[in-house]
């Protein structure tokens, strides 16, 4: 099309066409009446129509969602816009099945608001063909390509890195590393300790001094030296001073900028050597100057891949071990015309890519990039599984059942050691105590064993019940309901107490019939017989029971059955006729 239109404005191209060839062209053609639906004609082009409604709707949505899966994770990219790192990580998964979500930005775009439960929230305001594009999201991964901190541009974008921090949000290269990495003179002083542990001779660290403020820059160096203010890249900041004066020169831009400097002596170099390091892959560059330049990364140039020397791989191994490891680094050292090499600077993830090799350099981070997006989210998945894994366990490991004591049902006043436990019948209604009506009330007899039913010789302790060999053993409770009352209080009762008393005795024979195969006593048993019986079993009960009491002596019996006696008379005369 660009061809045609280019031949259609030419002049010459115009007047060699016959005449009336443009007029026809530019008469309108006349619409051509619609073939009957019914035709395979209209039926081919309705198919066509709607073909191309559909591909150009899919590649509206292509470009709008790059990833049409539902399960995806969010990679955001910190870079400039020109390098789309979209088609980088495009068709790539994690995980299995999970697509990468590409979410690139810069700095100055990003806004974020983290929580320390590990949430963090991105707002991205973007510009994207003339149009203003804002999204909010919560990223997976992050890669940084840009530098957090540039005095040069007045750029610090560390409270960022903070932000992602403060999340946990994982990255590459560490967040650490990357926040230790904005200040030059932090991250030199872990090149000096490689030099310390390595020697001078494998590792060539060029002599540095620094000043944390212009009011030192009092001392005169040997000149000429290379004065570095503040943290910059790409060659600014850097200047060279020949003689003391621009020296005190300089020192006085110092005070302006209110921050550090750094002076290392000026080296004539040869060329310039870059060593990258990207996951497992090294290359080296060399660089010469072609401009006459002293910095080689200012004007002409000529950048040429050589060969990796053992020396190369050991400075960027050392290099790549700081501050907890640097999955992308690089190592930048002068090679002086008096054939020494001297090691500068160390950069992280955000370094420049240089040569013939971008592409693949590219696809070099994005495979670090996935092995190290898949190993924090598997570990942070198989974190987050544990946690209710072991609230499950807890839950269903089985409680065992701590044994409780079975209290025996107690027996009540009066009744027969010898009769087997019956089961408690439900509570019965307790009519209302009617006063002074002994007629209402009757005392149900007892089938009591024979040598309890026989009158017991005064002074002596009536004689235990035989036991049951199948019944178990009562435990010795008393019911405070069920309790009988003292004799003293029945005795002082009066009509009232007698009552009462009587209430009491047939609420306890009421619940404690025998069963009906056992033979009853004689109807002619008086009442006083069979109350003085059962206090002689209660009595025995209490008195004279007890696996742990012990035995009563000949003077505790003789009061014992002096007191039964009295209890027998007092007894007798309240429930005689």
């Amino acid at each position: 099309m660009n061809f045609l239109r280019r031949r259609l404005s030419d002049s010459s191209f115009i007047s060699n066409l016959p005449n009336g060839y443009m007029t026809d062209l530019q008469r309108p053609e006349p619409p051509a009446p619609p073939p009957p639906s019914g035709s395979p004609v209209g039926s081919f082009s309705s198919i066509t129509n709607a073909v191309k409604q559909t591909a150009a709707g899919f590649v509206e949505q292509s470009a709008a969602s790059p990833s049409l899966s539902r399960k995806f994770k969010i990679l955001l990219v910190v870079d400039e816009p020109q390098h789309e790192w979209a088609k980088v990580f495009r068709g790539k998964k994690i995980l299995g099945d999970y697509d990468i979500k590409v979410e690139q930005a810069e700095f100055s775009e990003i806004n974020l608001v983290s929580n320390s439960n590990g949430t963090c929230s991105v707002d991205l305001q973007v510009m994207r063909n003339a149009t203003k594009v804002m999204r909010s999201f919560r990223p997976d991964f992050v890669l940084v390509r840009q530098h957090a901190f540039s005095m040069a541009q007045n750029e610090d974008f560390k409270n960022m890195i903070i932000g992602l921090q403060y999340a946990g949000v994982p990255s590459v290269n560490s967040l650490e590393s990357i926040y230790s990495l904005s200040d030059k003179p932090w991250a030199f002083a872990q090149l000096i300790n490689n030099q310390k542990r390595l020697g001078s001779d494998k590792f060539p660290l060029i002599d540095q001094t620094f000043y944390p403020n212009h009011k030192d820059m009092i001392t005169t160096p040997s000149f000429p030296v290379v004065v570095k203010i503040g943290h910059a890249h790409s060659g600014m900041g850097k200047v060279k001073v020949d003689n003391a004066s621009d020296f005190q020169d300089i020192a006085s831009v110092v005070a302006i900028t209110q921050t550090y400097s750094t002076t290392e002596p000026f080296i004539d170099a040869k060329y310039d050597i870059r060593v990258q390091k990207i996951g497992a892959d090294y290359k080296a560059y060399m660089r010469t100057s072609i401009s006459g330049n002293w910095k080689s990364n200012t004007g002409s140039a000529m950048l040429e891949q050589v060969a990796m020397t053992d020396k190369y791989k050991l400075w960027v191994d050392a290099c790549s071990d700081i501050f907890g490891g640097l999955d992308i680094c690089a190592v930048k050292a002068i090679c002086g015309k008096d054939g020494n090499d001297y090691i500068t600077e160390v950069m992280g993830s955000s370094m420049q890519l240089i040569g013939d090799h971008q592409a693949e350099d590219k696809q070099l981070i994005s495979e670090v990039v996935l092995a190290k997006m898949t190993q924090a989210l598997a570990s942070r998945s198989s974190a987050g599984a544990r946690s209710p894994q072991g609230q499950m366990a807890t839950t269903a490991q089985p409680q065992q059942p701590k044994p409780q004591a079975q209290a025996s049902p107690a027996p009540s006043p009066g009744k027969p050691k010898d009769l087997p436990p019956k089961p408690t019948p439900p509570a019965k209604p307790i009519p209302p105590v009617r006063r002074n009506s002994r007629s209402q009330i009757q005392v149900r007899q007892q089938t009591l064993p024979a040598d309890l039913a026989k009158p017991q010789p005064e002074g002596q302790a009536p004689a235990r019940a035989p036991e049951s060999a199948s019944a178990p053993r009562p435990a010795q409770v008393q019911t405070p309901a069920k309790a009988a009352p003292s004799p003293s209080a029945q005795s002082e009762a009066g009509p009232a107490g007698e009552s009462e008393a009587e209430l009491s005795e047939g609420d306890v024979t009421a619940q404690d019939e025998p069963p009906s195969d056992q033979p009853k006593t004689h109807p002619l048993l008086n009442k006083s017989q069979s109350l003085t019986n059962a206090f002689n079993a209660f009595s025995d009960s209490s008195f004279f029971r007890g696996g742990s009491a012990p035995v009563a002596s000949d003077g505790q019996d003789e009061a014992k059955a002096e007191t039964i006696r009295n209890l027998r008379k007092s007894f007798v005369s309240l429930f005689s006729d």
